[in-house]
Order: C-alpha cells, then sequence, then structure tokens
C-alpha cells in the first residue's frame, strides 16, 4: 500500500569528533533517544556521523562492517523509529566505503555506498577509500526512498536514475566545507539550496538533506540542513554553523499533488536517454 499520512523527520546537524568512535557513538545514542521520546518517526545523521571527515590513515582503524557491535547497539537503541547513520564500511574484500546505512525499527534493510568520491582542490578521498558502484531506490514505511551522499548530488544521473526507480523521498547525507564567503553568505550554501530546489521541484519529491557542522584540521562545515518540499519550498532549515536538530513533517499527498500538477518525470522519455547515452558511451570507447 501506498502511505498516506504524515509522518515527522528529525535532521541531526551534528559535529562529531575526527576518528573518536566511542565519542560519537555515545553522541548518537542521545540524540536517538530523544528523537524517541519526541515521536519523531525518521532521524537523518550526516555523511561519516561516526568517524568524523579528514580520516585518511585512520580511515582502516575507525572502519566499521555492518554486523559491528557499535551497529547493533545503535539498531537497539532504534527500535522506535528508522535512523541513517554515516560510517566507514568495510566490505568483506577489505576495501572501504562511504556509507550511508538506513536503519528500520532497528533492521538494517539498505545501504548507500558513496559513488563520486573527491579527489581535487581540498579534497582527497579517493586517496583512502574505495567508490561504490550503484544506486538503488528502496521501500520503507514512509514510501519509497533513495539516499546519496554529498558529492553524489553534483552529478544528475544519480537523482535521475533514483527519480526513474520510483522514490518519493531522496536523503542526501553531506560534510559539506564552508567555500565561496561573501556579502551574500556562504557561497556553497547558496549552491546546495538551488540544486535541492531543482531536484524536488523537477521529480516531484521531498528532498531530506543533512549535513554538518564543526571543524576539522582548519576547515569549517556550513549546516544548513533541510527539508525541501517537491513545489521546491523549504519546509524546515537548520541554521548556519552550530549544532542543531531539525524538525519538519513530511505529507507523502504532497509528492501526489506535485506529480499531477507537472507531470515532468512521467512525460520524460527514459528509453531516448538510454538510447542517447548508449551513443555517447560508444563514441566515447
Amino acid at each position: 500500500m501506498r502511505p498516506t499520512q504524515p509522518f515527522r523527520v528529525r535532521l541531526a546537524q551534528t559535529s562529531p569528533r575526527l576518528g573518536d568512535l566511542p565519542a560519537n557513538m555515545a553522541d548518537h545514542l542521545e540524540i536517538i533517544s530523544r528523537a524517541a521520546g519526541a515521536d519523531i518517526d525518521l532521524l537523518v545523521f550526516p555523511e561519516l556521523s561516526l568517524t568524523g571527515y579528514y580520516l585518511r590513515d585512520l580511515t582502516c582503524d575507525v572502519a566499521l562492517t555492518t554486523e559491528a557491535p557499535e551497529l547493533a547497539q545503535v539498531a537497539r537503541a532504534a527500535q522506535d523509529l528508522s535512523v541513517v547513520i554515516g560510517i566507514v564500511e568495510e566490505s568483506a574484500r577489505f576495501s572501504f566505503h562511504t556509507s550511508s546505512l538506513y536503519l528500520q525499527r532497528g533492521n538494517l534493510i539498505h545501504t548507500h555506498r558513496k559513488v563520486y568520491l573527491p579527489t581535487y582542490g581540498m579534497f582527497d578521498e579517493g586517496r583512502y577509500l574505495s567508490p561504490g558502484h550503484c544506486v538503488r531506490a528502496f521501500d520503507t514505511e514512509f514510501g519509497r526512498i533513495g539516499m546519496l551522499v554529498c558529492e553524489d548530488l553534483w552529478h544528475p544521473i544519480l537523482p535521475y536514475i533514483l527519480a526513474h526507480d520510483g522514490i518519493h523521498y531522496l536523503i542526501v547525507t553531506s560534510n559539506s566545507p564552508s567555500r565561496g564567503a561573501g556579502p551574500e553568505g556562504i557561497g556553497i550554501a547558496q549552491t546546495y539550496d538551488e540544486m535541492l530546489r531543482t531536484y524536488a521541484r523537477l521529480f516531484g519529491i521531498y528532498v531530506v538533506f543533512c549535513n554538518r557542522v564543526g571543524y576539522e584540521d582548519g576547515v569549517n562545515f556550513w549546516g544548513g540542513s533541510r527539508v525541501v518540499a517537491p513545489s521546491g519550498d523549504v519546509v524546515a532549515c537548520g541554521p548556519l554553523l552550530e549544532r542543531a536538530e531539525v524538525d519538519a513533517e513530511i505529507d507523502p499527498l504532497e509528492v501526489r499533488r506535485a506529480r499531477a500538477a507537472a507531470p515532468m518525470l512521467e512525460d520524460d522519455d527514459i528509453h531516448l536517454a538510454l538510447m542517447e547515452l548508449g551513443r555517447i558511451r560508444d563514441e566515447r570507447a
């Protein structure tokens, strides 16, 4: 059945301690407890929320398998809600991935491994981590969801695939550093706002964006977590540069209304896209 009842989401705009799993675990468990007590249905943490971002040589030390006791502890604490957390995931082949995990009432039902690892400018993820190689929508008690991590959002093919895979909600977790500060504010925050609104409108979906705050190696993370409705309107927005817990109500019927008013996704010619992308691939070969 297609869910029709509104549900409550909370964005945990945290400031993880770099490489300190015990401290970050304690923070997660406290936030999960508060969310459960406030009747939150879906709690979202940022990218790499259990480890921090600039790990470099610490990557192997903080990596967890999906069977790790730390994740079992989170699952036990989250029996009454759904939770998205960020880890360095160690695969069975000893590769390491930036992964977002979706736990529904204590059960891990989906893992998204970050596909695009920025290795330019101030970023060096590709030196320490392996990319994911797929993107999938998945069914939840709230409807069909897709997840992306930070740089993934900058590659429109991934939201496009998820939209055609039937998502109602796109969850984006991030460790976005502050860049482009000027008289009009933080430039990168404005860019993210434009992207999130655009995807929400084009695909008739809710976009749930959770970004961290704090400092690592002199780099500042800007926060600004938000929920964007299918209309492109911002339902709720967190502050810049400080920890916060941002609550919003999501109404599944808004997706239905948006798709009925502007059926752009339904009108999309996916066969044309596949044909032309195949042609471009072959020409580049």
